[in-house]
């Protein structure tokens, strides 16, 4: 039986040392607050597109953010 790869992330550690709220950084790449803090809790995984745009928003590398 294969092990399920769950994607998971740092996204509220890094988020909180730059200096970011939940509502701050959603506004800053167009979604809700709502979308940030179900990425957080791993509710919900962000496509493609919106992961590398939270990468740029927070100046990391995909691997610094979302990991397995």
């Amino acid at each position: 039986m294969k092990e399920e790869l769950i994607l998971k992330n740092r996204l509220k550690e890094v988020r909180k040392e730059q200096g970011f709220s939940q509502q701050k950084l959603a506004d800053e790449i167009g979604v809700s607050r709502n979308t940030i803090s179900s990425i957080e809790t791993g509710q919900f995984n962000p496509t493609a597109k919106l992961a590398l745009i939270l990468c740029i928003a927070l100046n990391k590398k995909f691997e610094e953010l979302f990991y397995f």
